[in-house]
């Protein structure tokens, strides 16, 4: 029998979030248009008079190279507005992983729960009516406390906790119920995986780290990370759409996973899911002809260095499962950045709705509204 993934769970150390830094892009560049005030003595004896064409023609000409000049402008604007966001949701996103982790070493004993309640959560999905998912349902009473729930209210009441602390420093909303259930779920198989590096390294826990992060494949998770903004539903899901899987026999477990797209190769990868007892369950699976090649070659990774079969799989098929049906708001946690005001130069021309306002240098201002 190979390694179990659940097994490293009690020497699990000290965590630290490693996570990838935001992308930066070019910095927009803004356009100016200044409009110089030319006025030719006609004559001696008569004073010079604005014209309303000459007006007319100052103006659309003004607003025409305003409009030409800042096109790019424009483009900049909203890339520099997209980035802004990026920053925000990747910042937060960084702080609710630190939560995270931070709570997970403390409760361990937790990991196996908080894998299972996001299978749950997930599985509830339908694909005939599209409804449930990974949409938070789980949260609610009445559906934790089904059978095929039993146990898992501890690790809910954790994350209830953690939800707390994340609502209190998020400046775009509160944390759904949703991404928080499925992030925790990622956070306790990253800490497994942490904890199974740092006892191939006899305990060292800076060694493991090492390891880790040299033949890890942490950075698989840059798709899931990006699935950031799952809606909460309002109503629990209909019962009867997730097994009890101590109780359900591998035809049972390979029907279910087929019903929202799986097969048996993403069976045996979620074997850690499927309940407490990880070893039990790969057992049990590998009496079956179609799962027992990949419950075998799984536990074959997870006794090499990198586990990288074993790893890039889970992450892959996690990812999947925690969008079952979902359409993600890449908006989700963002916040109107403060204002900066914009420092006034000697000659500037600007369209306030139908108010085009001139400025020279002479300090001369003049306000025409059509």
């Amino acid at each position: 029998m190979g390694v179990s993934f659940l097994s490293t769970c009690p020497s699990l150390l000290p965590l630290v979030a490693y996570d990838t830094p935001p992308s930066t892009r070019y910095q927009p560049r803004s356009v100016s248009i200044c409009c110089n005030k030319t006025i030719s003595n006609v004559s001696d004896e008569e004073p010079f008079h604005w014209r309303r064409r000459e007006i007319l023609k100052c103006a659309g000409a003004t607003v025409g190279l305003e409009l030409i000049g800042s096109s790019g402008s424009l483009v900049g604007m909203a890339n520099a507005a997209d980035l802004i966001q990026r920053r925000q949701r990747s910042e937060f996103q960084s702080k609710v992983k630190e939560t995270l982790f931070t709570a997970i070493k403390g409760n361990p004993d937790l990991i196996p729960s908080l894998l299972t309640l996001a299978l749950n959560d997930a599985l509830t999905y339908d694909k005939a009516t599209k409804s449930g998912g990974p949409n938070g349902s789980i949260r609610f009473s009445s559906e934790i406390g089904r059978p095929e729930n039993t146990g898992l209210s501890a690790a809910m009441n954790l994350l209830e906790e953690a939800k707390k602390e994340i609502d209190s420093y998020s400046k775009g909303g509160p944390i759904s119920y949703a991404d928080l259930i499925h992030f925790a779920a990622q956070s306790a198989a990253k800490a497994t995986f942490l904890a199974a590096a740092i006892r191939k390294c006899g305990g060292n826990e800076e060694k493991g780290k090492t390891l880790y992060n040299a033949y890890g494949s942490n950075g698989q998770w840059g798709l899931f990370d990006r699935q950031f903004g799952r809606a909460d539903t309002q109503d629990p899901d209909p019962e009867g759409r997730v097994p009890i899987w101590e109780k359900a026999s591998v035809l049972e477990m390979k029907d279910k996973f087929v019903a929202v797209g799986f097969g048996p190769r993403q069976l045996a990868v979620l074997s850690a899911f499927l309940g407490p007892d990880q070893t039990a369950t790969e057992t049990l699976l590998a009496t079956d002809p179609d799962v027992a090649p990949w419950v075998q070659k799984y536990q074959r990774s997870r006794e090499t260095v990198s586990q990288t079969d074993y790893e890039v799989d889970l992450i892959t098929t996690f990812t999947k499962l925690s969008t079952l049906g979902q359409q993600i708001n890449y908006e989700a946690y963002t916040y109107p950045p403060p204002r900066s005001t914009l420092p006034n130069s000697n000659c500037k021309s600007k369209a306030y709705g139908s108010t085009i306002l001139f400025s020279s240098s002479s300090r001369q201002t003049l306000n025409f509204k059509f």
